[in-house]
């Protein structure tokens, strides 16, 4: 229901230039704050040539 609601809002705000504004700041300030929440993750290990598997035909 309350995602049913956000999409009702955020298409109506949509509708005019103002509204698009604030849409936008929302989403920055919204994706800014899940950003600070999440503990910082370690970048994911990278794979060498050497480490992929091959297959013989």
């Amino acid at each position: 229901m309350k995602r049913l609601l956000k999409v009702l809002v955020a298409r109506r705000l949509a509708a005019t230039p103002l509204g698009l504004a604030f849409l936008a700041a929302g989403w920055l300030l919204g994706r800014r704050r899940r950003r600070r929440a999440q503990p910082p993750t370690p970048a994911p290990a990278r794979r060498t040539p050497t480490a992929r598997r091959t297959t013989h035909h």
